[in-house]
């Protein structure tokens, strides 16, 4: 009698604990029907989509790129337009300024000290144009070096001179707005190919899934180093 009751009350704590696991998933149970049918346990995340996720990351960083570079072009080209402005008014001036030299001069007796005045007259024209930027550095240091230049010519033949450097100056300063324009919409359409190319390669990630990821990240971190995606920036 004494062992049946030992045995008794030694299986008591392991019936009590079974009844309550039983309880307690009944409960659950219970608990998950009661819940509306539109609302669905929420998903832990998983790692199937990083890859992709990093490609789209990567893709708005580099429409960012894009918008910045197409930024650039556009004022690339407002220069363009504004520099080849500058020639055609530099253009009229030279061919105004010329049209006055097709009179000969009434006297060509100078007076003493005339040349001097003309030297000086020269330099400071030269100057005023430098410092509006309608004369470049190298051509101002022609003008006082005398390179190419005659400082005893009469003030309308120097003006008319210094009207036609204007105009190649202004020229060469729309050459150049033209070659940064160029090379503007190279780095617009470059960062716009890039951009694409991130797109496509993230769509085609998400629909791929996890089983392609290992390769994929395996082949762009060899085409894209970090020095080449700072670059794209």
């Amino acid at each position: 009698m004494e062992y049946v009751l030992q045995t008794f009350f030694g299986a008591v704590p392991q019936a009590t604990a079974i009844w309550l696991i039983i309880l307690l998933a009944l409960g659950i149970a219970v608990a998950a029907a009661a819940l509306p049918r539109g609302i669905r346990a929420p998903r832990i995340p998983d790692d199937e989509n990083r890859f992709a996720a990093t490609l789209e990351a990567a893709a708005i960083e580099a429409a960012e790129a894009a918008g910045r570079r197409r930024t650039e072009w556009a004022a690339a080209q407002d220069a363009v337009d504004g520099a080849w402005d500058a020639y055609e008014e530099a253009s009229d001036a030279a061919r105004r300024t010329g049209s006055a030299t097709a009179f000969p001069l009434m006297s060509r007796r100078r007076r003493p000290g005339e040349n001097v005045d003309r030297q000086r007259y020269l330099h400071r024209a030269a100057t005023e144009l430098c410092r509006s930027q309608n004369l470049s550095i190298a051509q101002l240091n022609d003008v006082y070096a005398h390179r190419g230049w005659n400082p005893r010519l009469h003030p309308v033949q120097q003006e008319a001179e210094l009207r036609n450097a204007v105009r190649e100056h202004r020229f060469a300063a729309y050459r150049k707005a033209v070659e940064k324009e160029r090379a503007a919409w190279r780095g617009a359409e470059a960062a716009a190919e890039t951009l694409r190319g991130l797109r496509t390669e993230a769509a085609t990630a998400r629909l791929r899934g996890p089983e392609a990821e290992t390769t994929d990240q395996q082949w762009w971190a060899e085409q894209w180093a970090p020095a080449e995606l700072s670059a794209a920036a």
